[in-house]
């Protein structure tokens, strides 16, 4: 089978596109034929040599997939062959990743796929849309009628934060880096402010539109200023934390329990399978009743594996702005 893995860490340019052997699956695995993945920072980061874990080697790379059972091992319940079915939470934590022609996936990792929801879309849903769910309301506790603050709200996580605050009833105010990014925000996913935090006092106008502060803000800039994140949380707000591993920034600590706020930080790769299985019930509602959509900015076919490595890196690292929601490779 073709195969997008590294041998070593390093750049984009030492992604390998190249044949190897076919997996099998065991007792409790499921043998997938896959139509469609997509890219995340955190792939970039492990390709590039985060010491997170030791990595086999070949290593495929990528987390997400979508794609059709070929056949399951004899401990398999609720899922079998022909059917189609999508994941994330692989090329983590030691285990194979999903930029391959078939993979074999442990079946608490897996997720049967709407009818009428695309591959295309569940797979650029996928880590991004689990990530959303467990910060909103595992952590959070997102309620209906209450105010969110996304910062970086056209970004892979930060899209689904908005869309599924929204679906949930929440008000969302949100940020991106241009014009023509937050008029995406207001007219395709019906937020209730959009602010261009290149051009706008993001604290002067948040506080207009919501004088008693937000209920929730969603940081997803690796170095926060905890002084203007801390002046616009309400009264016992909640601050979601999901990026900056390596950031030491200062913190205020006595605005912040005065107003009894609560702190909230997570990966998703350490969440439990069945907290995943709840967040992949929602995003499969959601999904096919079309109250959130797939953020796809680029698509690539998987053989261009280290090109849309390059292009995720420019946005995650470099701030070129080029992207829009999620980068997605066909099979």
């Amino acid at each position: 089978m073709k195969a997008a893995f590294i041998k070593e860490t390093g750049p984009p340019s030492v992604i390998e596109f190249s044949d190897l052997p076919t997996p099998s699956c065991s007792e409790n695995q499921i043998l997938i034929d896959v139509s469609a993945v997509s890219v995340n920072p955190v792939d970039t980061y492990i390709r590039n040599g985060a010491n997170y874990w030791e990595l086999p080697i070949p290593f495929i790379i990528g987390s997400d997939f979508a794609g059709t059972i070929r056949s399951v091992g004899s401990g398999v319940v609720d899922l079998k062959a022909g059917q189609r079915v999508w994941g994330t939470n692989q090329g983590l934590m030691g285990r194979q990743g999903t930029f391959a022609e078939t993979i074999a996936v442990d079946q608490e990792w897996v997720y049967a796929t709407p009818d009428d929801v695309a591959d295309e879309d569940v797979a650029a849903c996928a880590l991004v849309g689990v990530t959303a769910h467990l910060g909103l309301f595992r952590d959070a506790k997102l309620a209906d009628g209450e105010t969110i603050f996304v910062n970086g709200g056209t970004g892979g996580v930060g899209s689904m934060v908005v869309q599924m605050a929204k679906a949930s009833g929440a008000k969302v105010i949100a940020t991106a880096g241009s014009d023509e990014k937050c008029e995406l925000l207001k007219s395709k996913w019906g937020v209730d402010l959009a602010i261009n935090y290149k051009t706008g006092a993001i604290t002067e106008e948040v506080l207009e539109h919501s004088p008693d502060g937000v209920d929730v803000y969603w940081e997803t800039v690796r170095e926060p200023d905890f002084d203007n994140v801390v002046s616009i949380l309400a009264e016992r707000g909640r601050l979601v934390l999901m990026a900056g591993r390596d950031a030491r920034p200062e913190f205020p600590v006595g605005p912040f329990y005065v107003k009894g706020c609560s702190l909230h930080g997570f990966v998703m790769f350490k969440a439990t399978p069945k907290e995943l299985q709840v967040a992949a019930h929602q995003i499969n509602r959601w999904l096919s009743e079309k109250r959130i959509q797939a953020a796809i900015s680029a698509t690539y076919p998987l053989s261009d594996a280290s090109k849309a490595h390059q292009l995720q890196e420019a946005n995650t690292l470099e701030k070129a702005g080029t992207l829009a929601g999620k980068i997605v490779l066909k099979v």
